[in-house]
């Protein structure tokens, strides 16, 4: 059999000589030639609409300059990426997005890692020299997850193909015509009135400040400062992968203990891990996948696949779009939410707290989390008191989830010296953690986690391998089969929103073959959250996986069933899994909330 051997095109690239794929865009040919040009809205894989101008190169023969995202070579082609005239093109280009933008540099929240003000301070500029065509829109600042600052837009459109592309929402689109045109919603409504799930992803690759996170530093610096608050903080399983790296160390940094350290330092008065309540969430998601199996088998109503339902995206998503489905999702809380339930009943009553006194703060991923934290049915703890006699007024289970993002910021607006403070363990009991809740920061981790509790469980034998290498990696859909005392489990794991789609269409068809599904909202799972670091990429994303299975290798204790705090957690309270307080605490019900 033949091979057949692709052809090169040569190319000439700053007087230098150079070979390329057929196809390769002007832009990634520089790249190759470790030549960096400039661009605002191309974003590799999902945006090249060339919109800002600012990649522009000249050809030698061409009549004018061509942009360079969007434009193929062709043989012998010679480009120049930085003459006189590409020069005074590119500080033109953003010069007239910078007349339309506000000055506002040292109140953005992007200050310092803004992409128009590096672009800026880059090709020289130093004035305002064309004045303002573009209408001022009022900000929408309605919404707990994401916000938008639409004059800060520069209409690059890399949040529009994001959420079209990656995550199949179309929250958000090109509006209005000429100088009127955004980036809106449906009627112009508010995001949080919209169809956006809050999943963030659209805050990681917008260039300047018009989509951020909802910023709430200030609130949590006024619980900490306030002597009447018990501060505590709970820390998701994928921020020791990342958190280092927002504060400028290596992608993929595990900074555990550190992490601990510095939240002491800010002034929580416990620091706890939310892998805690990751193992819990195994105890009763695993359990309440044994129930509808065995219902399933007796010929009993089950609504199979049963659906993790951790992430809140993909909860906001599916109660949106696949609202007839929400059956098939398991009804237990994320762990954030459990954890917050647990903290403020079991924890409180523990240690003699007035549960009114108790703040719990989220370090989270995703800023989804932030909308979740305050939908209205997790307030779980307040009903379980009130039915204990106590009148007291409302109060959510988790008070405010940060991104990390916000920790970050938060961290260097003390001081620390983040890569110099020393390792600490977080606090007991509901810092006791599994290499099982660990692994829950990445695409299969739940399912994987899952299967070594229920494996044990169903067949009464020790899992010999736990890495279920089947359902790792950044494939869109991962299978697998599981063979259970001779009986055999089909499961699938998903990760973005275009790839829920394919699975949520399949099971409403009829058609899934699945007993069990795993779905994460953001590319890669929690790593990959909308809450993490800016500038997100394939590598970055794998970087934090490599150090979320490191983890779990190293951890003595790696299945969530074998976790004694969780253990005593149910010997002193709960009782058991899918138990009447556990059904109180710790799950809930869907709906359709647009």
């Amino acid at each position: 059999m033949s091979t057949l051997v692709e052809h090169q095109v040569q190319i000439t690239i700053d007087s230098r000589p150079l070979s390329v794929p057929p196809g390769t865009t002007i832009l990634k040919a520089a790249e190759l030639a470790g030549i960096k040009i400039p661009t605002l809205c191309h974003l590799e894989g999902v945006c090249s609409n060339a919109s800002c101008g600012v990649c522009v190169v000249e050809v030698l023969g061409a009549k004018s300059l061509l942009r360079s995202c969007v434009q193929a070579v062709t043989p012998d082609m010679h480009i120049i990426t930085h003459s006189q005239r590409v020069m005074a093109a590119r500080k033109t280009a953003v010069e007239l997005l910078l007349a339309n933008h506000p000055a506002d540099c040292q109140t953005c929240l992007r200050n310092g890692s803004c992409e128009l003000q590096e672009m800026a301070r880059l090709l020289g500029i130093r004035e305002r020299r064309f004045p303002r065509t573009r209408p001022i829109l009022p900000p929408d600042t309605q919404g707990w997850g994401v916000q938008r600052e639409y004059d800060k837009c520069i209409l690059c459109g890399r949040c529009v193909a994001v959420c079209r592309e990656l995550q199949t929402v179309s929250a958000i689109d090109f509006v209005g015509r000429g100088i009127k045109t955004h980036v809106g919603s449906f009627m112009n409504r508010a995001l949080s009135e919209s169809v956006c799930v809050s999943c963030g992803q659209c805050t990681l690759v917008c260039p300047t400040g018009a989509l951020t996170e909802r910023d709430q530093t200030e609130e949590v610096f006024g619980l900490l400062h306030n002597p009447d608050k018990v501060v505590i903080v709970q820390t998701a399983p994928a921020i020791r992968a990342s958190i280092g790296e927002a504060l400028g160390m290596e992608s993929g940094s595990l900074v555990t203990g550190q992490m601990v350290a510095a939240l002491r330092r800010l002034g929580f008065a416990y620091v706890f891990d939310t892998q805690f309540a990751a193992d819990l969430t195994i105890m009763e998601e695993g359990s309440e996948l044994i129930e509808r199996l065995h219902s399933a088998r007796e010929g009993r109503p089950a609504a199979l696949p049963m659906i993790t339902s951790c992430s809140p995206g993909w909860i906001n998503f599916i109660e949106t779009f696949y609202p007839s489905l929400t059956d098939h999702l398991s009804t237990c809380k994320s762990p954030q939410q459990m954890f917050g339930a647990v903290a403020k009943t079991y924890w409180a009553k523990k240690m003699g707290l007035d549960p009114t006194r108790v703040a719990v703060v989220s370090i989270m991923p995703c800023t989804a989390k932030k909308y979740e934290a305050k939908r209205p049915e997790m307030r779980s703890a307040w009903q379980w008191w009130n039915k204990q006699g106590k009148a007291y007024e409302p109060f959510y289970d988790v008070d405010v989830a940060l991104s990390t993002r916000e920790l970050a910021r938060m961290i260097q607006r003390i001081g620390l010296d983040f890569s110099r403070i020393p390792s600490e363990p977080f606090d007991d009991p509901l810092g006791r953690s599994t290499g099982a809740a660990t692994i829950f920061a990445t695409t299969g981790g739940v399912m994987e986690a899952a299967v070594r509790t229920a494996y044990e469980i169903i067949t009464g034998k020790g899992l010999e391998h736990l890495e279920l290498e089947a359902v790792r990696g950044m494939e869109q859909i991962k299978t697998a089969e599981l063979d259970l005392n001779g009986t055999t489990l089909k499961v699938a794991v998903a990760h973005t929103l275009k790839n829920a789609r394919i699975v949520l269409n399949e099971i409403a068809a009829g058609k899934s073959p699945y007993a069990f599904v795993e779905i994460m909202t953001c590319p890669g799972g929690c790593v990959g959250g909308g809450g993490q670091p800016l500038g997100p990429s394939k590598d970055k994303i794998a970087s934090r996986q490599a150090s979320i299975y490191a983890e779990d290798r190293h951890l003595r204790i790696r299945k969530s069933h074998e976790n004694p705090e969780v253990q005593t957690l149910y010997q002193e309270f709960l009782e058991k899994p899918l138990g009447h307080l556990s059904h109180e605490l710790l799950h809930t019900s869907y709906k359709r909330h647009v």
